[in-house]
């Protein structure tokens, strides 16, 4: 079993992720779960000593079924937010590089993933222009996505209430 780079000390939490940005005809996929009701970046934990490029590859193809190929890092995230599901009430302080994905055209996902609480996944291409009428983690991407960008961009976030 690998071991994610996170620490959670009874109700607080740091973790270390990478996530994908990959968009296709105007939609960016973004995963939903049984268990919650927002769409959320597809990625997840860094393993110790596994670089972020390795586990995004990892983490995407664990999600979808397809071997995408980083185009370039994109943003380096903090984030500051309080759990949901089975780490509900979770102060987390959250490190998260999101990649740019190279497009393949593949728009039809088989695959069948889960979260670490065991609730099923499943990848949504959400229209960018309909970004914000959803639900949807990290809130930076709705504007991050309609925007010109060049380079890395580091984004800080509080989200928590």
């Amino acid at each position: 079993m690998e071991h994610n780079c996170a620490i959670i000390n009874d109700k607080k939490a740091f973790r270390y992720r990478a996530a994908a940005i990959i968009v296709e005809e105007g939609s960016v996929l973004l995963a939903r779960n049984d268990e919650d009701d927002y769409y959320y970046s597809v990625g997840g934990a860094v393993h110790m000593g596994e670089t972020s490029e390795e586990a995004v590859k990892r983490e995407v193809f664990e999600e979808t079924g397809f071997n995408y190929e980083v185009d370039q890092l994109a943003v380096i995230h903090e984030n500051f937010f309080i759990g949901s599901s089975g780490l509900k009430g979770v102060d987390f302080h959250e490190l998260t590089l999101y990649y740019m994905m190279k497009p393949t055209g593949k728009r039809e996902f088989t695959r069948q993933s889960t979260t670490e609480s065991g609730a099923k996944e499943t990848m949504h291409w959400v229209p960018i222009d309909e970004l914000d009428k959803c639900k949807a983690y990290p809130t930076f991407m709705k504007e991050y996505l309609r925007s010109g960008h060049n380079g890395v961009e580091h984004i800080i976030t509080d989200e928590r209430i």
